[in-house]
């Protein structure tokens, strides 16, 4: 692991996944609530042909928020696009984002022109105007970010942790291999008030769920027109109030966008069937 300096003072974890130094690099971009380490599986499957690399955004796995921090999308932009220059800073990266993630490496796109060579992003987050044009309480009822505000920040143990959610959806649709990584590294231990040991997430419940409130106005859907880096846009099957909803607009709006239909695939695609979403990476790019 090693830090990339973004702005305010955000120090941002960048950690080393698969493949060897003098491979092409390839950067994962996580989405809202979870880490790098989620993409491990992705990861092995394209070591053969890449430097896989993937990063903690700011307040989630190893890259800690900074003090008084007011939730803002163009900070994941930030991070993403410092992160990229550094990987490749004569441009010419390739890129795969999950959500939130494919959300900040467009960002970053958008104020790069030549920085990335491909990207396959899953179920980006850029909202057709008007699409959540919804009050803060009723936004808040969104299952999205109810189960957000609802989830259980703190366990005795990683073993529980890791029980609690193999039993819950959505995390059940897990491979094993990426709900382990998500508590392994999702979570870090704590002394709780009765001085026992337990475990806590990273990523807070409250900040997940103010990530996905300001999701509605994170400007993505504007940039896309001027985005003219290459991106496949993959989507799973088609929910009503879900990403995978606005997935083939987002891609018919990009000059070079390309859109593919996973019917079979949630949101959770790239943790539910890592190997498949590593196979069409792999494929274009």
């Amino acid at each position: 692991m090693f830090h990339v300096a973004s702005k305010d003072g955000v120090s941002v974890a960048v950690h080393e996944l698969a493949g060897t130094i003098d491979l092409p690099p390839l950067l994962i971009s996580h989405a809202t609530g979870f880490h790098a380490h989620c993409y491990m599986p992705i990861a092995r499957a394209l070591g053969h042909r890449f430097r896989v690399l993937a990063l903690d955004f700011h307040g989630h796995g190893e890259t800690a928020p900074v003090p008084n921090w007011s939730i803002d999308w163009t900070h994941f932009g930030d991070d993403a696009t410092a992160v990229s220059e550094v990987l490749a800073p004569n441009g010419g990266l390739v890129g795969f984002g999950h959500s939130m993630g494919a959300a900040a490496l467009m960002m970053a796109a958008h104020r790069r022109p030549n920085l990335f060579s491909k990207l396959v992003v899953f179920e980006p987050i850029a909202h057709i105007p008007g699409q959540f044009d919804l009050p803060d309480d009723e936004m808040r009822r969104l299952p999205i970010i109810a189960g957000a505000l609802r989830r259980r920040s703190r366990f005795p143990s990683f073993e529980a942790a890791y029980h609690h959610y193999q039993a819950k959806l959505p995390m059940s649709l897990m491979v094993d291999e990426v709900l382990r990584n998500y508590v392994d590294y999702g979570f870090h231990s704590i002394v709780d008030e009765d001085d026992l040991p337990a475990i806590e997430l990273r990523c807070t419940p409250a900040a997940e769920a103010g990530i996905f409130m300001r999701g509605r106005d994170n400007g993505v859907w504007a940039l896309l027109s001027e985005i003219f880096t290459p991106v496949v846009v993959v989507g799973g099957h088609v929910e009503e109030m879900q990403p995978s909803a606005e997935t083939e607009a987002i891609a018919n709006q990009l000059p070079n966008g390309e859109y593919l239909l996973l019917e079979h695939q949630s949101h959770f695609g790239p943790f539910s069937h890592p190997d498949q979403v590593a196979s069409i990476i792999d494929q274009h790019c």
